[in-house]
């Protein structure tokens, strides 16, 4: 039944506004189930890619971190800063060489590393979480020695020549103490992907791989991956929402999961069998995307589970 106009400015709402309210009060209802289920869960999210750099999709990302937070979600935020690092050498007049995705890090190249990291691009998303109404702490896997790596071996390059990836490290451990110790506390830990050796020599890590290695050590309900694209696509190109562990494989196998999504999906695949329970790969273009995937019924990424649904 259509509700009557009024006139007056106050009180009154016409049947459209009021079909607006309950369309909302749907969509709250909607995400009764997952707020239940996920109260007290710990979630961690990578953060990256456009993400990071649009206005819009900056605030959007911190606005839901800090409602997760607040609706007694434990999230823990790992990013990535790829490109502030490109821009940052570029003006230093400091060249950057890649093998096999990865940049070689000389000594020089590592103190810009952990400038853009730890410092600038960390300290602005504690900001920028701050001023949406969370509390924020900025560390790194020196913090409390808690992300331990080793140096990675010598690499092949395209021309077969072996490279010495430098500074490049990959996750031994993991230590949680200090993480939980802060999400107990009330804060969202902001994690820069360094970590350090056994002599405390300052490594570059992968912020994939770093958030799946720190999820692991969490036992989180959660891995989210932030990226550029859709999702997961089959190989007619059709969007895939739901991905079991033996699927994926198969996907990699067979070349129709290729390029760039390879590695993403086996560091959700490399997750899931260290005990986190769901992955997703979403679109960190789409505003609210963390929150769209988690408590809609038909999300807006790729998920993917131990075993098919």
């Amino acid at each position: 039944m259509q509700l009557p106009v009024c006139n007056q400015t106050h009180g009154c709402y016409t049947g459209r506004a009021v079909k607006e309210l309950i369309e909302k009060a749907n969509v709250l209802h909607e995400a009764l189930p997952y707020l239940r289920r996920f109260h007290g869960r710990t979630f961690v999210i990578k953060y990256g890619g456009h993400a990071m750099v649009a206005p819009e999709l900056k605030a959007s990302f911190a606005s839901d971190v800090v409602l997760l937070k607040y609706i007694g979600i434990n999230v823990v935020v790992v990013h990535g800063g790829g490109p502030q690092i490109s821009d940052m050498l570029k003006k230093l007049e400091v060249k950057s060489r890649f093998v096999n995705g990865l940049r070689v890090t000389d000594d020089a190249t590592m103190q810009v590393v952990e400038m853009v990291l730890a410092g600038s691009t960390n300290q602005d998303i504690v900001s920028l979480i701050c001023q949406h109404g969370g509390r924020a702490v900025g560390i790194t896997g020196k913090s409390d020695r808690f992300m331990l790596a080793d140096k990675v071996a010598p690499m092949t390059d395209k021309d077969g020549s072996e490279v010495d990836m430098g500074r490049v490290g990959e996750v031994r451990s993991v230590n949680p103490d200090v993480l939980v110790e802060l999400t107990r506390a009330g804060f969202i830990p902001v994690i820069a992907p360094v970590g350090v050796d056994e002599e405390g020599v300052a490594l570059n890590l992968n912020a994939d791989t770093a958030a799946g290695k720190i999820a692991e050590a969490l036992r989180a309900e959660k891995l989210i991956l932030l990226t550029d694209v859709e999702g997961v696509k089959d190989g007619a190109g059709q969007f895939i929402r739901s991905l079991g562990a033996a699927q994926a494989r198969d996907l990699i196998e067979s070349r129709v999961i290729d390029g760039g999504m390879i590695p993403k999906v086996e560091c959700a695949l490399e997750a899931i069998a260290g005990g986190v329970r769901k992955a997703h790969i979403l679109d960190g273009r789409i505003e609210h995307a963390v929150l769209l995937e988690i408590f809609t019924n038909t999300g807006v990424g790729t998920e993917i589970t131990r075993n098919p649904k």
